[in-house]
């Protein structure tokens, strides 16, 4: 999708709206410049002596009449350009949305949430208010300035005079050919700076507690404002800039109305035209004054806009690097196994091989553990299971099939992923639980919470399942998010469930009811547990030892403590000295 591709298929759609607002600016304006005209013939009548009462009523009900035919019209003008600009901006954010929902891992690495949220309020709303309120203005003040020029031809007012009024106003092209391309140029960089400080405070915002704590919230200060302070150094820019072009157009609206007075007044009292025409003259040029200053403003929103539109341009060229074929297929993962085939990954560009010739074959209905110290490669093992990054082709198989041959929404349907930082919503826990589909009866959510030990905290809490929690599940524990989430992937009841550590925040005891549950609710399906503990995974089928990307043991649990200067036995007597000098201190 392209930012400007959309404004041109958004007007496409909506031309019919602009065109009955630019006649109704039209019509509005034409009625407008009918006010001076008015005046310079009752400023005649007056000199001549020839008003009456009954004339001087007439003329106060045609300027009323005037007043509100031009407000009226006016004012529906607007309405419908404001109107479709409010929804020009709806269909831009859920565009947005999209175009984010389907972008990869990668896309969310690269790009902070501050920055992606910058897209959608700071640019977004420029573009919009150049095609709504920019739109209007530009009308009102074309449509203004030809209809007065017109007016001013037919009521009688030489035509040399009127160019002559009117000549600074040529200026004003060469002025925004000179300062058009700075003024783009400073609110790109002012744009740019607004998405870096919103990503500095939604981060900054997301981590207020861990800065309490350490009581450093001088040092976030600080940091905060230096963003602060490259966007009040770029907005200077921008403003010095701005200020002087909106300040140059009405400073030659001025000069125009002093020519007006000079040779206009010269020309009436030569008797070359009538007080009237010299009356009506001055108003006009002083009506277009305010046009004119719009225009300023119109062509700062634009330039603002054009920078926010190729901002879009380059985020929305941006293709996700996960791309499914368009002969995907379908397939049912529980009818066949996972086999890993000599796969070796590095992420981008990078050298540095994170996972290293694995070889795997997980049965349909077995349970696979895996372990190894940090950096080991395991989650990544787990992102190219579920191709949220792409394997090379051949290394992964679902059955027969290559994982890059299977639709998305097939493969990651059919798993149940159960990542270890639990994300919650900040919505209820039920509607948590049951994020898979949201209209599963209570009934089998309570039941989920029980199998993940979660169900007597929940229990507890004022509106039991029904508890809307603050922002990220920040209501509950680090442990309580932690088994939230592992009911919901329990809940999914899916033919593969690949838990993520998915019980690291959890004691040893909960964890222990945590993988009989897991047993008895996964029985005949695939389950792939990666854990740091043993306890987590001592029950599994087969047991995978990573280690710097590489497979270093592999086996049951009794058969890898029988390779007593593995890595396996290693980290089981380490952990069980720590078990056991735990129990001790906790009885002492």
């Amino acid at each position: 999708m392209k930012s400007k591709r959309l404004l041109t298929d958004f007007f496409r759609k909506t031309w019919y709206i602009y065109a009955f607002s630019l006649s109704f600016h039209l019509i509005s304006n034409l009625i407008n410049v009918f006010y001076p005209k008015v005046l310079g013939e009752f400023t005649d009548s007056l000199q001549l002596g020839e008003l009456t009462r009954a004339i001087i009523i007439d003329y106060s009900v045609l300027l009323l009449l005037i007043g509100v035919g031009h407000v009226l019209f006016n004012g529906a003008a607007m309405y419908l350009v404001m109107y479709v600009g409010r929804k020009f901006e709806f269909i831009v954010r859920g565009g947005l949305f999209r175009h984010f929902t389907q972008m990869s891992e990668r896309f969310y690495s690269k790009n902070g949430v501050g920055k992606l949220l910058s897209y959608f309020m700071n640019d977004v709303t420029a573009v919009r208010e150049s095609i709504s309120m920019g739109f209007n203005q530009t009308a009102n003040a074309t449509m203004l300035f030809i209809a007065a020029i017109t007016m001013m031809l037919a009521s009688g007012i030489p035509y040399y005079l009127i160019l002559a009024s009117v000549l600074p106003l040529l200026f004003i092209p060469f002025i925004v050919v000179y300062l058009g391309p700075i003024i783009r140029k400073r609110s790109l960089e002012v744009q740019e700076a607004l998405g870096k400080m919103t990503e500095t405070a939604e981060e900054q915002f997301g981590g207020i507690r861990v800065t309490k704590k350490f009581a450093v919230e001088g040092i976030m200060q600080h940091r905060f404002g230096r963003t602060v302070d490259q966007i009040r150094h770029n907005q200077l820019r921008l403003v010095r800039v701005s200020s002087f072009f909106q300040a140059l157009i009405p400073f030659l609206g001025t000069i125009a109305l002093i020519i007006a007075l000079a040779f206009g007044g010269y020309l009436t009292i030569t008797k070359h035209i009538t007080l009237g025409n010299f009356v009506a003259l001055t108003l006009y040029v002083r009506m277009l004054m305010n046009p004119l200053q719009q225009i300023g403003n119109v062509i700062n929103s634009i330039q603002r806009s054009r920078a926010s539109l190729h901002r879009l341009d380059e985020l929305l060229s941006q293709q996700s690097d996960i791309v499914e074929l368009d002969n995907a297929k379908a397939i049912d993962l529980s009818a066949g196994g996972i086999r890993v085939r000599d796969l070796s990954f590095s992420y981008g560009k990078s050298s540095h091989q994170v996972l290293k010739n694995i070889d795997l074959d997980i049965k349909p209905g077995t349970t696979l553990g895996i372990i190894g110290r940090t950096g080991s490669g395991k989650t990544t093992l787990m992102k190219l299971l579920l191709r949220t990054y792409d394997p090379p082709p051949g290394a992964i198989l679902y059955g027969d099939t290559d994982v890059r041959e299977l639709t998305l929404e097939s493969l990651r349907s059919q798993i149940a992923y159960v990542p270890q930082d639990g994300f919650l919503f900040s919505t209820t826990i039920r509607e948590n639980i049951a994020f898979f589909k949201r209209d599963t009866e209570m009934k089998k959510v309570e039941s989920a919470a029980r199998n993940a030990q979660i169900y007597n905290n929940i229990a507890d809490l004022p509106n039991s399942f029904e508890t809307r929690l603050g922002e990220r599940g920040l209501t509950l524990s680090g442990g309580q998010r932690q088994r939230t989430s592992l009911a919901r992937g329990l809940i999914k009841n899916a033919p593969v469930m690949i838990l993520d550590d998915s019980v690291s925040a959890v004691d040893a005891v909960t964890e222990k009811d945590i993988i009989e549950s897991i047993q008895k609710e996964r029985k005949g399906k695939t389950t792939i547990i990666i854990a740091h503990r043993i306890s987590a995974i001592k029950h599994a089928d087969e047991i995978v030892v990573l280690d710097e990307g590489v497979i270093v043991q592999r086996g049951t649990h009794a058969e890898l403590l029988l390779e007593e200067q593995g890595l396996y036995a290693t980290l089981h007597a380490i952990q069980e000295e720590g078990s056991q000098h735990a129990t001790g201190t906790s009885h002492s």
